[in-house]
């Protein structure tokens, strides 16, 4: 198995399966990458706006929407302030809302950006944009640019693993597809309940010994056909499969946390045998420091037309601990310098008020969405900790400072693992493409 195992490294075909390697020092080894499904208010939890409260319920000068573009909102605007408090945190005095008590015990170790924005306004293109820089299904996504660029330091697990809380949103698996690089890139969604991942366990009535005699059998076949077309696809399969035999022994280990400390288990929030956010947020941990290089959480039920004052406070409370707690964990095991978390949604939401709550009264009203300026955070792997970056205007509808597009904010990551955004390229139907399409620059103002 060893043999064959060093051999395969020499098949025909199997250098496309190989990372490009990294173009300088990373900074990262591993990214976390929390993306909220559905965008939150960036003006109910980080972007706070006390002239938007005191004109709420006002219209809106049309000087502020005019040319804008608004998903489903129209006629007369009314402006809409935050209904929950803000207050100062840390030694940075960055301001949060009220909703993330937690989050705030560890804003001197974030980097709060306020400034982002994009080039879509509906949810599955914003997340495809968002992640595969291009707002249409085809492209492989940041995970496998990632992957494709460095590689993995794990044999016996993924190198790209992807898990959900909830439904995975307009874009679905796109998101974590391996678009047109070799499938060895692809996303591996992991489950927190039931079989981790499907089709991994033995069918029944068949013991490891079974599988080892078909696995040789196939990879056999594989080879030959291999030698004979030598598609790159096909040595993919024959080290998917075996990765695939080596996950049976290390994926139930990896999932088990009922052996983590109950001290750790409460710090997230998290409960054995149970499919949440905060244990996929322990997950995560556990999956850096086995060498997973990238981990993806997709949190659904973040598209809050109405609701405001009730949903959004549901979901802050499905996540604000687990988040805050993943950021101090990694940082009390050393992991943080090397980790780099990613927080953040498809977009934003406007600054006007939309919708009306199921009674049919506009007592709980929500947000439409806002392309033109939202909020992300991000943590250790070489970001500045403890600022934040860039600017909205008092009402919040347009940037006045420092503009970060998702071009911007993707060519910082590659940059911060080691990566050049405008050199990790593929070729592909005559053309070399990259993650960035043909725009970007690195965000300077963010880096340690």
């Amino acid at each position: 198995m060893a043999l064959g195992s060093l051999l395969a490294r020499d098949l025909p075909g199997a250098e496309a399966a190989r990372a490009v390697g990294s173009h300088f020092a990373p900074k990262a080894k591993s990214v976390i990458y929390l993306h909220m499904i559905g965008a939150p208010s960036q003006l109910d939890l980080f972007d706070h706006k006390p002239a938007l409260r005191k004109f709420d319920g006002q219209k809106c000068p049309e000087e502020f929407t005019k040319g804008k573009r608004f998903a489903f909102i129209g006629g007369e605007l009314t402006l809409a302030g935050s209904p929950h408090a803000f207050a100062k945190h840390g030694e940075g005095g960055a301001e949060l809302s009220a909703l993330l008590p937690h989050l705030a015990t560890v804003v001197d170790d974030l980097c709060i950006v306020k400034s982002m924005h994009t080039n879509e306004i509906n949810h599955a293109p914003a997340q495809m944009f968002l992640h595969t820089g291009f707002g249409r299904g085809g492209r492989p996504g940041l995970g496998s640019w990632v992957t494709y660029g460095l590689g993995t330091e794990n044999e016996d697990l993924p190198a790209y693993v992807v898990m959900l809380s909830g439904p995975a949103g307009g874009a679905g698996s796109t998101l974590w597809s391996t678009g047109f690089l070799p499938s060895v890139y692809q996303g591996i969604q992991f489950r927190g309940s039931g079989e981790p991942v499907l089709f991994l366990n033995n069918p029944e009535g068949h013991d490891t010994r079974d599988r080892r005699r078909v696995l040789d059998a196939v990879r056999a076949l594989n080879q030959q056909q291999l030698g004979i077309v030598g598609d790159p696809e096909i040595a993919t399969r024959i080290s998917q499969y075996e990765m695939a035999y080596r996950m049976q022994t290390s994926v139930p280990d990896l999932m088990d946390i009922a052996g983590e400390s109950k001290a750790t288990l409460e710090m997230y929030g998290a409960k054995p045998g149970e499919a949440s956010f905060a244990n996929n947020c322990l997950l995560a941990r556990r999956l850096i420091e086995r060498g997973v290089r990238m981990v993806q959480l997709f949190d659904s039920d973040w598209d809050h037309h109405s609701g405001l004052k009730k949903r959004l406070p549901a979901k802050c409370k499905d996540v604000d601990q687990a988040m805050a707690a993943l950021v101090r964990d990694l940082k009390q095991r050393g992991l943080l310098d090397e980790t780099l978390v990613v927080w953040g949604g498809e977009f934003g939401r406007t600054p006007l008020r939309q919708g009306i709550d199921g009674s049919g009264t506009k007592t709980d009203p929500g947000r439409d969405h806002h392309k033109d300026a939202f909020t992300m955070w991000m943590a250790g792997g070489g970001v500045k900790p403890g600022i934040t970056y860039g600017k909205t205007d008092e009402l919040g509808f347009n940037i006045v400072e420092s503009g970060v597009h998702t071009h911007d904010l993707n060519a910082t990551v590659l940059h911060l693992l080691g990566l050049d955004h405008e050199r990790l390229t593929f070729r592909y139907q005559g053309r070399d493409y990259r993650l960035t399409d043909v725009e970007g620059k690195l965000v300077q103002g963010i880096l340690a």
